[in-house]
């Protein structure tokens, strides 16, 4: 798949995630690995772009062992970005239905 779509796409799916809860890192790249190849690798630079972007907030917790993990939650910012990919996302799809089954404009 193309790396520069695949992004974009996990983009999207990272904010969609998060935006049902507050999640780690760790969390985040669990859930979607479980529907697509990602690493923490592609994952990181999303979440420390679209956290300085302020679609993200961060607030650190510490758990019962180990270092404390910073989870992530969408702000009011990312919600309305995620509503714009969401909505780019679906008329996107539909358009490329529309092409794969034959039914877009001559």
């Amino acid at each position: 798949m193309n790396t520069q779509f695949k992004r974009g796409v996990l983009e999207l799916c990272v904010m969609k995630v998060i935006s049902k809860q507050k999640l780690s890192a760790f969390e985040i790249i669990d859930l979607i690995s479980h529907e697509i190849d990602v690493n923490e690798n592609t994952v990181y630079p999303i979440l420390r772009r679209l956290t300085n972007d302020k679609y993200f907030s961060t607030e650190k917790k510490r758990g019962e062992i180990g270092a404390p993990r910073k989870y992530y939650s969408l702000t009011k910012k990312g919600e309305d970005y995620l509503f714009e990919l969401e909505e780019t996302w679906f008329n996107f799809i539909n358009g490329v239905r529309n092409i794969m089954e034959g039914k877009h404009e001559n």
